[in-house]
């Protein structure tokens, strides 16, 4: 039977409390909130933790969904399925709700919050895909302050992240731009399965022309990637089929998936191709449709 090792418990009643036993505990102690990955890493013995913090409680402080005008704030308690239900927040980014679709299965969503899913830092991890295409900022709080991480910059590895010791993540920030939406497709072999390969677009027109747009990759290489080139290939462009069929063969060609048993390396940049395909052309054609 397969058990973590000694470890101690606390309870944390706010978020302050939360991050001075953080700071007392050192390196080795982890937060908990849903668990889903750490504790079955915990008990193969992949992660070393001698203190768990639990921060279930703080749920009202930090498990937020607003809407603001030019900015979605997430609470890094959020929990899927918060994420999922919340019409406010597919009507402004569609692409929350198409990836909490197919992310787990209903236990999970009901425990797993958005943050624990960021700061996991799994390769294959959807929400990450996402937030690299929004241009997220993550908001890491410590005793001193708080300081903004680009999602691109808070992966620094597979399970590493930008929160150093005695700090906590609290919030994540999307900007909300006009003529904008987005879309997410995912490839897995099975039904709440981690992905095989999945894809997450977020593209802005201005008068029939794509003036941005980002695609990120999960299950493709050692991290979530968004691959610039493919921005700058799209950027000015006007959006069609054969656009997105040269960003889909330069994706696929810039990727660096490996072979494993969901699928051979090959196999999986044709699913690059073909997702960033399909997530360019749903993303433009909810901006025709109003973002819905």
């Amino acid at each position: 039977m397969q058990v973590p090792g000694p470890f101690e418990y606390d309870r944390a009643g706010s978020v302050d409390q939360a991050i001075a036993l953080l700071e007392r505990r050192g390196e080795t102690a982890r937060l908990i909130a849903g668990g889903h990955s750490l504790l079955p890493m915990m008990k193969l013995r992949l992660a070393d933790v001698e203190y768990l913090i639990d921060i279930n409680d703080l749920h009202d402080e930090l498990g937020y969904v607003r809407i603001e005008p030019h900015v979605v704030q997430l609470g890094a308690l959020a929990r899927h399925r918060e994420l999922l239900e919340s019409d406010e927040l597919a009507a402004v980014l569609p692409i929350f709700r198409d990836a909490e679709r197919v992310i787990a299965d209903p236990v999970v969503r009901n425990r797993g919050t958005i943050g624990g899913s960021l700061c996991q830092a799994d390769p294959s991890e959807d929400l990450s895909a996402v937030c690299s295409c929004l241009d997220a900022g993550c908001v890491i709080r410590s005793s001193t302050g708080e300081r903004v991480v680009p999602m691109t910059e808070f992966h620094r590895g597979p399970y590493e992240t930008a929160v150093g010791d005695g700090e906590m993540l609290v919030e994540v920030r999307i900007p909300v731009r006009p003529y904008s939406s987005s879309a997410f497709e995912k490839v897995e072999r099975r039904a709440g399965d981690w992905a095989v390969v999945s894809a997450a677009a977020a593209v802005t027109l201005s008068r029939g022309t794509i003036v941005d747009a980002r695609v990120g990759y999960a299950a493709v290489g050692p991290h979530t990637v968004v691959l610039p080139a493919v921005s700058e290939l799209l950027r000015g462009q006007a959006p069609g089929e054969h656009l997105y069929e040269r960003a889909g063969a330069l994706a696929a060609a810039s990727c660096d998936p490996t072979t494993d048993m969901r699928g051979t390396a090959e196999y999986k940049r044709h699913l690059v191709e073909e997702l960033t395909r399909r997530t360019l052309r749903r993303s433009v054609g909810r901006i025709a449709d109003g973002g819905s």
